[in-house]
């Protein structure tokens, strides 16, 4: 049976806001027994925090149809060394993941230093990290997204705070959110599906659609996010489907409706 790797923020949400139709295609996967899981590139937060806010919104899953950046983060980094430590710059999403996967949390000659986003950024932690980095610890981002939506606009995100320290130290960081194979594939693995059977939906072609097409799953571009259709034309790549939103896409048997649009789009 065919899955779905969900994006959230322009999919699900924009700020604090349901978009319209969302909750009731989730309504409809979870009726039918279809495998999902909420996708994002935000590790801030942890699976469990992202329930809770999808709860508030009205979408009631349980923590374990979440998957953050932080997570496949974590679980490469203990796949690379376990045991390891890290200098952290990041919030309680990533901090609890590392810990969950026998990381510990130092400051003071770490193995990597592992940078996501959050607000507690200041001069004095760059200048640590990045003396850290010169002294052999491996830069490693949870994604390379250079700004995040707030409901004030934007603000800067964990890209923009790797690339300082990249331009700094001389060294490239290894990112392992969205685009990344490694994120998309360990949640394709973790519902269990095969390849043909993985469909990525997502609002942005630099993450979830380019991600999805260089591991050849299915995509869908919702168009209630950070991308209008005439984007589209700039991109040597392009999505299998395009809708206006999630809503779009709720049907009384919304696997026959997407796989039927999918099908006819390729």
């Amino acid at each position: 049976m065919p899955g779905y790797l969900i994006d959230m923020d322009g999919v699900i949400y924009r700020g604090g806001e349901l978009i319209p139709g969302a909750d009731k295609f989730i309504e409809q996967l979870q009726s039918q027994g279809v495998p999902f899981l909420f996708l994002t590139n935000n590790s801030q937060r942890t699976r469990r925090d992202v329930a809770k806010k999808l709860e508030r919104l009205g979408i009631q899953v349980g923590e374990s149809h979440v998957y953050t950046c932080a997570m496949a983060t974590a679980r490469f980094l203990a796949s690379q060394k376990p045991n390891g430590t890290a200098y952290v710059i990041g919030e309680g999403g990533l901090l609890t993941a590392l810990h969950k996967n026998g990381f510990s949390i130092v400051d003071k000659d770490p193995d990597y230093v592992v940078v996501g986003e959050g607000r507690n950024l200041n001069f004095e932690m760059a200048e640590q990290a990045l003396r850290m980095i010169l002294s052999g610890a491996k830069l490693v981002a949870t994604n390379m997204d250079p700004n995040c939506p707030t409901q004030h606009g934007l603000r800067p995100g964990c890209g923009a705070v790797v690339a300082m320290l990249e331009s700094a130290s001389g060294v490239k960081a290894f990112s392992v959110g969205k685009p990344s194979p490694i994120m998309l594939r360990a949640a394709r693995k973790e519902l269990g599906l095969s390849t043909d059977e993985t469909v990525v939906i997502g609002d942005t072609m630099e993450t979830d659609i380019l991600g999805g097409t260089q591991l050849e799953y299915k995509t869908v571009l919702v168009l209630s996010g950070s991308t209008c259709e005439q984007d589209l034309r700039r991109y040597a790549y392009q999505p299998d489907l395009v809708v206006p939103s999630l809503g779009h896409l709720s049907h009384t048997r919304v696997q026959d409706e997407v796989l039927g649009r999918l099908a006819k789009a390729g």
